[in-house]
């Protein structure tokens, strides 16, 4: 790819940031959280991650080839970046043994090291300009590291600090709550606000999903992952389906 079309201004790709997109994310963190889960318990860790890796890879390809925003294949990039997020998250604990306090503490690191980068290249971190294929490319690598992220807290209270999953889902809510109120009250730090609250819907979301679809050994409810993931993907869908396939953000 040249330099002229790397920085060249084009139409904006991502979605109108109203409730139905924070509804919609959030039922992505769950379905992402319950498909990783599954797939990982049925297919095996090596053949499940090469599986969401590749499916994450064909997503993201399409969503860079579009020129102009579309709802389907946005979404389907997202939800796969949650499947594989929680994939990436989960090798780090389950493959090298790194703790999920650590494992916290890293995604955060690598996610503020992207917002430096990203502040330093565009001087602006807000994703109502996201109209280049560079400020694109920063925009998806932040959002793989939130769902990292997301992944690995989540993990660490309701494990590490013995919350359990629904106690963390409560935790979260409230974590996703103050600062969605603070973006939608339009204070000084607004861009601030919205990535923080976006972080939060990935433990808020994949908490409940873990409650419901865990076994009651565990703390959940038994409803099982694969039952999870086919309930959620097609809430995904019908709630894809309702939404605007418009990109004005402000």
């Amino acid at each position: 790819m040249s330099k002229t079309s790397w920085l060249t201004p084009r139409s904006n790709k991502l979605p109108v940031v109203a409730g139905l997109f924070w509804v919609i994310k959030i039922v992505t963190t769950g379905m992402g959280e319950a498909a990783s889960d599954f797939l990982v318990r049925t297919l095996g860790n090596f053949p499940a991650v090469a599986l969401g890796a590749g499916v994450f890879a064909v997503a993201l390809i399409a969503q860079f080839r579009i020129s102009k925003f579309s709802k389907w294949i946005y979404w389907f990039a997202v939800a796969m970046v949650s499947v594989f997020g929680t994939m990436a998250a989960d090798i780090l604990h389950i493959g090298f043994g790194v703790s999920y306090l650590a494992s916290t503490l890293f995604f955060s690191v690598t996610l503020l090291m992207i917002f430096l980068v990203w502040w330093r290249l565009e001087g602006t971190i807000s994703i109502a300009s996201i109209d280049t294929n560079r400020r694109e490319t920063l925009y998806w690598f932040t959002v793989l590291a939130t769902f990292a992220l997301g992944t690995a807290a989540g993990d660490m209270t309701a494990r590490t600090l013995n919350l359990g999953y629904l106690n963390s889902g409560f935790l979260f809510a409230l974590a996703f709550a103050i600062p969605l109120f603070a973006y939608w009250s339009r204070v000084k730090f607004n861009t601030l606000c919205f990535w923080l609250a976006y972080v939060a819907t990935r433990p808020f979301g994949a908490s409940f999903a873990d409650w419901v679809g865990a076994n009651v050994a565990k703390g959940g409810l038994g409803f099982g992952f694969g039952n999870i993931t086919l309930t959620l993907t097609a809430a995904l869908l019908a709630l894809v389906a309702f939404s605007r396939n418009s990109t004005k953000n402000n």
